[in-house]
């Protein structure tokens, strides 16, 4: 292989060493996928490595590794059955719904299904697969707490990173075009918004959301990394602003508010003026360019009104025709335009993504698993339940967050940001599934007191 191709031998030999590392201690799959995600999700498929994304490539040899431990403890009758409480099952049906469902329909009306579709139609399963690996590699609270505070770390240098960017300092923005650029349109990485390394604003401003909820919850149950968790929350907000992007100040305000709710601490609010004046005095050339906008002819900024036009031009009329709502018209979130400097048109509204990617069923799969993921955090995060409820605090401010975002753009699936959020759902439940795991032990003792 080293003689046809050096590259792909070296990554099968890193991806075999990861795996070996991963099947002697199974919590080092959920380690790498939080701490390296963030830091690779924005490089391109067969860029660095056939195929994949890199963070796809560290997903699948993790996987592979539990998988592989797995089938092993089984057949040495260590078996463990799994469980799917209703946030997976609202999960497992969202992903059926967006790829099962419309590739059926798309069979029943005889249309070409073509490559984008299928591509599209397995994001949710493979974001399904991140949250096994998580579920399944992360079980205590001792290793909860060693993923936060890396999500911490990692996110604070994709924060960092994209503050630079978008304003310009020390060549970031040329040293990003050499690997996260999105099919080499470098002209993204000028326009004084904070991609970094997910190659996407929005998802940055996204993942910066999240990590502020995280460090809010840890500032109540871990108190000995305040000094840490305070400069953190600071260059968080930064980072978040630093996207450029209206809709990610709306969501970071909205995020806010759910932390002050979950935590009945309102006094949070406050704390956060201070560090949103900071934000505006460094992003004051990001903030002004953005509000430049408004001046155009119709007073509204031209990402705007293309987001509108797209859509009234390349899926409403479709969409809203022949009942193709009901079912979804196809998997493909894109239609390829060649007058765009990326080559396509992606649907910039969530909610019109979810119909047309699986209808009405998709719709209400969403919501399912909306509410039971609500529930479910704001249960664990008020019990207080140590570090568990960090992420259950997070998960909960990351899904109101997202429902709001969605009239905007799909934000659900948006990379980096959503290894992200599912990473935080497997470890809200880990306190049921510690219960459960004790209520099951106890049964089996009382089952064999009569033999002994």
């Amino acid at each position: 292989m080293t003689a046809v191709s050096p590259r792909t031998a070296l990554t099968a030999v890193i991806g075999l060493a990861v795996m070996g590392c991963v099947y002697a201690h199974p919590a080092l799959a959920g380690y790498l996928i939080v701490g390296l995600t963030p830091l690779l999700a924005g490089i391109d498929r067969g860029q660095a490595i056939p195929v994949l994304r890199p963070s796809e490539a560290v997903a699948v040899a993790t996987g592979l590794a539990l998988i592989t431990r797995a089938v092993l403890s089984a057949r040495a009758g260590g078996r463990r059955r799994i469980q799917l409480n209703r946030i997976e099952i609202g999960f497992l049906a969202m992903a059926v719904t967006n790829s099962v469902v419309p590739l059926v329909w798309l069979m029943a009306q005889q249309k070409a299904i073509t490559q984008d579709d299928i591509l599209y139609a397995l994001v949710l399963w493979k974001y399904l697969g991140v949250y096994f690996i998580i579920r399944t590699s992360i079980i205590t609270h001792a290793q909860v707490l060693r993923c936060l505070l890396l999500s911490i770390g990692s996110a604070g240098v994709v924060a960092v990173i994209a503050i630079l960017q978008s304003l310009g300092l020390f060549g970031i923005p040329r040293l990003l075009a050499t690997y996260y650029s999105p099919f080499g349109y470098t002209n993204l990485l000028q326009n004084s918004r904070g991609s970094s390394t997910l190659a996407l604003p929005a998802a940055t401003a996204d993942l910066m959301i999240y990590s502020l909820a995280i460090v809010s919850g840890l500032w109540l149950c871990a108190r000995r990394y305040r000094p840490v968790l305070a400069p953190a929350a600071a260059l968080f907000v930064v980072g978040a602003l630093s996207a450029g992007e209206f809709s990610s100040a709306i969501g970071l305000i909205v995020g806010v508010c759910c932390i002050a709710l979950v935590t009945s601490y309102p006094r949070l609010l406050s704390l956060f003026v201070p560090v949103g004046a900071l934000a505006l005095v460094v992003l004051r050339p990001v903030i002004a360019r953005r509000l430049s906008g408004f001046d155009s002819v119709s007073g509204l900024p031209v990402s705007w009104t293309g987001r509108l036009q797209n859509l009234r031009t390349y899926f409403w009329p479709q969409l809203f025709s022949h009942w193709n709502f009901v079912l979804g018209v196809r998997p493909a979130a894109r239609v390829p335009v060649s007058a765009q400097g990326t080559g396509y048109v992606w649907i910039e509204s969530g909610y019109t993504w979810l119909l047309w990617g699986g209808g009405i069923p998709l719709l209400l799969s969403f919501l399912f698993f909306v509410h039971a993921v609500i529930g479910t955090g704001w249960r664990v995060a008020r019990a207080g339940t140590g570090v568990p409820s960090a992420a259950a605090l997070a998960a909960f401010v990351a899904t109101v967050v997202i429902c709001v975002l969605m009239v905007f753009d799909p934000h659900l699936t948006y990379r980096g940001a959503a290894e992200a959020f599912f990473a935080l759902l497997a470890m809200t439940g880990i306190p049921d599934r510690r219960r459960e795991s004790i209520s099951s032990e106890n049964n089996a003792a009382i089952t064999l007191e009569p033999a002994r």
